[in-house]
């Protein structure tokens, strides 16, 4: 069970099976059904690496549950729970952690949350060619009165496990804080940094309530500094990650899902290899790195 959890827990870089249980909470405060999925999601992960006797330090972490929870999750939210969903909930699931295996054997570079984006995208395809769309579910709609500026940025944390609620967006804060408050402080900034831009950048109203363009940068803020602990440069990973937000839904008519924020992370990493001064200048500027720092995983 707490490995499960634990899990659930990294899909924000937490290996605390307490921050796994706020965040199926946080889930179940939108959908029960969909919660159910997050936690189905990542106990097949979890069982197909104990099979097939995956590295136990990172089974014991809940590095093969996250992307396989946040497929069982994101199959329930995209399509109706028929048959034929709840069949790919568990081919899709068992194939993310396969992917992550091989993801974390064979890339030289942090993959995130890149296989349940392509697993996703490939049983949206395969689902779509056999049924077509009528299994879709309709996407949420925006708020009739936009939501403040506080409930953005919270729903900002929500999204990231596709809620829109804000007191799903506290919830998932609070996962965060009890194992790490850096990293909770974090993802906060990540959310106001994405919304903040997208406003700026005049986006529709609707979308920014629903926290859409706040959930990418909370993630990619705080992927960049388990990799670098600096300020700075999770600033900068989450406002790299609002024009890839922007772009994904019109250019290619998918779901983003997360894949902005991996791609966003990416392009950070990628600058920092080609330009190491960059490091070295951004961290002095963001002054924040501590030697007391606990590590987290970067997947």
């Amino acid at each position: 069970m707490q490995i499960v959890l634990r899990g659930v827990a990294q899909v924000m870089f937490q290996p605390h099976a307490g921050t796994g249980l706020l965040f199926v909470a946080g889930l179940a405060v939108g959908s029960p059904l969909v919660a159910l999925g997050a936690f189905l999601g990542s106990a097949i992960g979890t069982g197909v690496a104990f099979l097939l006797k995956f590295d136990r330090t990172e089974l014991r972490d809940g590095i093969y549950g996250f992307n396989s929870a946040l497929v069982g999750l994101a199959l329930l939210v995209l399509l109706h729970p028929v048959p034929a969903t709840w069949a790919l909930l568990v081919l899709g699931s068992a194939l993310a952690a396969i992917v992550t295996h091989l993801a974390r054997r064979f890339v030289p570079f942090p993959t995130y949350t890149a296989p349940f984006v392509l697993v996703t995208w490939l049983a949206l395809a395969l689902v779509h060619g056999v049924a077509g769309k009528s299994i879709d579910t309709s996407p949420p709609a925006a708020p009739r009165t936009p939501a403040g500026f506080v409930e953005a940025v919270l729903a900002g944390e929500a999204e990231v496990m596709l809620g829109s609620s804000a007191v799903t967006g506290i919830l998932f804060l609070a996962g965060i804080a009890l194992s790490d408050w850096r990293h909770a402080t974090l993802a906060l900034i990540g959310s106001v940094v994405g919304t903040l831009q997208s406003i700026y950048h005049h986006d529709p109203s609707g979308s920014i309530s629903l926290g859409l363009y706040g959930y990418n940068a909370s993630l990619a803020a705080m992927a960049i500094w388990l990799s670098r602990s600096s300020l700075a440069l999770s600033i900068l990973a989450a406002v790299v990650s609002v024009p890839l937000t922007e772009f994904f839904p019109k250019a290619l008519g998918i779901p983003a899902l997360t894949a902005p924020f991996v791609v966003a992370s990416w392009i950070v990493l990628a600058l920092l290899a080609l330009d190491p001064l960059l490091g070295r200048t951004m961290n002095k500027a963001s002054n924040v790195q501590r030697a007391d720092q606990p590590k987290a995983e970067v997947t």
